[in-house]
């Protein structure tokens, strides 16, 4: 997979997500932010991103994944 798939599958799954991918092959590190993780716990968080590259997990496309999600309120405070 190349980090535009992984960018637009995410962004496919979870409404109105900024999408920060990094890597190659089958190992990536996204950071997401969207709204959709307001009021949301952390593992939520990571199982909503999950979601939406599940089946490239499954099949193997995806090795490794490495997620950080946040709220775009938290998203502004850690790059304050």
């Amino acid at each position: 997979m190349q980090v535009d798939e992984v960018k637009a599958r995410i962004q496919a799954g979870i409404s109105g997500a900024e999408v920060f991918p990094e890597g190659e092959g089958c190992s990536f590190s996204v950071v997401v932010v969207s709204e959709a993780f307001d009021g949301v716990t952390p593992v939520k968080k990571q199982q909503m991103v999950y979601a939406t590259l599940s089946d490239k997990i499954a099949d193997g496309s995806i090795h490794a994944l490495s997620i950080k999600a946040y709220t775009p309120a938290q998203w502004q405070n850690l790059n304050a």
